[in-house]
């Protein structure tokens, strides 16, 4: 019985009291020139493996560096050519302008980007409630008869709509899919507290 302790005992020291239980793990190593090989062979394919995802992380944050100088070699050009400069930069502001305020009116005034000293007729309207873009007819008007369900069903299709358009000189008729109004003077959006039309931006 005692041998039999004795020799579980040697056992146990054996697998669990090495000299660095961490490093050589619980089952028994080859001796350690041995073990120094294996080791060196095991680390060499992962730091080839490392070593190549280092370099694909190093050229995608290469390319991610070097777009905005694709971007910058145009813009420079532009800033050189002053006239060029001025000519797109107007694009862009033209391309983003609201009007300000935005009216409505009849046939007899143009349409355009509304301003306080330049009232033009507002032709880029939206509605918020429907989200349908406002449409217009030049010297119409809206047959009294109209109601919500015949724009409902006939929007934005003019050969349907016009069906309740009656020809009037000067007057300008609107409508979406849920409201409509017939205008024959400037008329400010602003008093108009029914209609939920913005402008869409010229």
């Amino acid at each position: 019985m005692a041998k039999d302790l004795d020799a579980l005992l040697d056992e146990v020291e054996s697998k669990f009291c090495s000299p660095d239980p961490l490093r050589l793990g619980l089952g028994e190593r080859p001796p350690s020139g041995d073990r120094n090989g294996a080791e060196k062979e095991e680390e060499d394919p992962r730091s080839a493996e490392t070593r190549q995802k280092e370099d694909d992380l190093d050229s995608l944050i290469n390319e991610i560096f070097e777009e905005p100088n694709f971007e910058k070699k145009p813009f420079q050009k532009f800033k050189s050519k002053s006239s060029s400069n001025t000519s797109v930069r107007a694009s862009v502001q033209g391309l983003s302008k609201s009007c300000s305020p935005v009216y409505l009116s009849g046939s007899a005034i143009p349409c355009g980007i509304g301003t306080n000293t330049s009232p033009r007729a507002c032709d880029q309207l939206r509605c918020i409630a429907c989200d349908f873009r406002i449409v217009s007819y030049n010297d119409y008007m809206w047959d009294k008869s109209c109601d919500y369900l015949f724009f409902r069903n006939n929007m934005p299709e003019f050969h349907k709509l016009k069906a309740k358009l009656v020809q009037k000189k000067g007057a300008r008729a609107y409508a979406c899919q849920c409201s409509w109004r017939t205008v024959e003077e400037l008329t400010d959006l602003q008093t108009e507290h029914q209609l939920r039309w913005v402008c869409g931006k010229h």
